[in-house]
């Protein structure tokens, strides 16, 4: 136990940094064999601070090497958010031998009493992102009305032979094109009028994905929004579908949907230049909420990335709907090796409780029950004697709620321990799929063939001790219960 305490909840397999802040995702790109994960990064204390760009690098996702940091403030501000490209084509002009990486961040530049100032500058690197050259003709985007214009997210449009920014501008997002990644021209403006602003827009991303079982494709825009403290989820993520013609993206609907149900996945952004033989669109975010953020009880450093995903698109049966489905990176697989305890083929009666030992400090659960005629059916995760979360599905309802009152400290913030609820998406409430990532400091839930996620940081002693199975009120056939852990 005194072991793991010391490690202050610092996660086995999701990347945290060694010390001090970190908070968004920032330039992921693959490029020669490597992922790479920059990052918002505060270098001298463990609560937010003037910004710069972390980087850590990983062959398979899981696990990473802390490299030293990347870009660093200057005349034009610190270092706020943005995205990396590979400039296969030499655009720039920067890379006049072979491809190279460019950086394309906002600048934020902060003096008491004037106005903020929010710019988008490059940043250039000919040894695979280990150390980087500012453009001397940064910024090379200024806002001239508008306090919050950041994060750009860059794109190569094969369509149109350009370069495309999505821009998160105050309460829209902006997409601007270049031929060069230096001079920008305004597209179109999106967002008046439709979806979700109970917070700033910030962290845009936008992609092309196939709906599955189909060659059809759609353009998926995601954008996080700020915590405003007149809602109680803090700060989360929406998504929207729909086309994008190189110019103006045109949303098929005005629904409101959210891409994670939990309150710590947010600003995720996908990785660019995956290779096509791969053809993934691999997600990460950070995993925290502007909420409590500050105030999480790690010793030494606070902030850590969700599981990496891939992200794919899925035509509902029951209405049509078009939704986001995303699934934990297959490179999981060959981490969660070893099965370390298992369930299958019981009857769980009202009131019967299965119990499952399992010691584990990090583990993946795979859950698939059936013939649910029980009003609710639950999972405890025993973190010790005394910590445990709780996940119980309603088949009344089809909905899933995750407790985490009872998982360790919390008294940091009013909200962290209130309950997180999610409905799923389906008709059949007879049945239940579900999977469960867990690290030292997370549960991360994936349901309805990836159509429903819920990342929630906990803070236990230790990560779990065993694992509780019950029924209420009725019966549920346990068709297989497993749990994973690393060799």
């Amino acid at each position: 136990m005194e072991a793991i305490k010391k490690t202050a909840y610092r996660p086995l397999w999701h990347f945290a940094p060694q010390q001090n802040w970190i908070n968004d995702p920032n330039g992921l790109v693959y490029f020669n064999e490597e992922y790479h994960l920059f990052y918002q990064y505060h270098p001298h204390g463990s609560t937010w601070g003037p910004m710069h760009w972390g980087h850590t690098v990983s062959k398979d996702l899981i696990h990473w090497e802390e490299l030293a940091i990347a870009l660093y403030p200057d005349e034009n501000g610190t270092i706020f958010s943005g995205s990396a490209v590979v400039d296969w084509h030499n655009t720039t002009g920067f890379f006049p031998e072979e491809p190279g990486l460019v950086a394309i961040f906002t600048s934020h530049h902060e003096v008491k009493g004037e106005p903020v100032v929010q710019t988008q500058s490059l940043a250039y690197s000919y040894d695979n992102g280990r150390t980087w050259t500012k453009y001397d003709g940064n910024p090379v985007l200024c806002a001239t009305n508008k306090p919050d214009f950041r994060d750009p997210k860059v794109f190569w449009h094969k369509d149109s032979g350009k370069w495309l920014m999505a821009l998160a501008t105050e309460q829209t997002i902006s997409f601007y094109s270049s031929p060069d990644l230096k001079a920008w021209e305004l597209e179109s403006e999106f967002g008046d009028g439709i979806g979700f602003h109970g917070g700033v827009w910030e962290c845009p991303d936008l992609f092309q994905l196939t709906i599955e079982g189909t060659e059809d494709s759609k353009w998926v825009l995601l954008v996080s929004v700020g915590d405003n403290p007149d809602y109680q989820e803090g700060s989360r993520t929406q998504y929207f579908v729909g086309q994008f013609d190189g110019s103006v993206f045109t949303p098929d609907d005005d629904e409101i949907r959210w891409l994670d149900f939990g309150r710590d996945n947010y600003a995720g952004v996908s990785f660019s230049d995956i290779p096509e033989a791969d053809g993934r669109r691999i997600y990460t975010a950070w995993m925290s909420n502007w909420r409590y953020a500050n105030h999480v009880p790690s010793n030494g450093w606070r902030g850590s990335m969700t599981a990496a995903r891939t992200l794919g698109l899925k035509r509902l049966e029951e209405n049509g709907e078009i939704v986001i489905v995303q699934h934990p990176v297959k490179e999981l697989g060959t981490y969660f090796s070893r099965v370390a305890a298992e369930a299958k083929g019981l009857l769980l009666t009202d009131g019967r409780k299965e119990v499952i030992d399992c010691s584990l400090e990090a583990f993946d659960l795979r859950l698939e029950a059936v013939q649910i005629e029980a009003r609710e059916l639950g999972i405890i995760i025993h973190h010790n004697e005394e910590q445990y979360t709780t996940i119980q599905y309603s088949s009344a309802e089809h909905a899933i709620t995750l407790l985490r009152k009872h998982a360790g400290p919390n008294d940091f913030s009013d909200m962290f321990a209130q309950p997180q609820h999610m409905k799923l998406h389906g008709s059949a409430s007879d049945r239940l799929s579900l999977r469960i990532l867990a690290d030292a400091a997370s549960i991360e839930l994936f349901l309805a063939d990836g159509s429903a996620a819920m990342t929630s940081l906990i803070f236990p002693d230790q990560t779990c001790r065993r694992i509780t199975l019950y029924a209420l009120d009725g019966t549920a056939q346990l068709v297989s219960c497993t749990v994973l852990a690393a060799e």
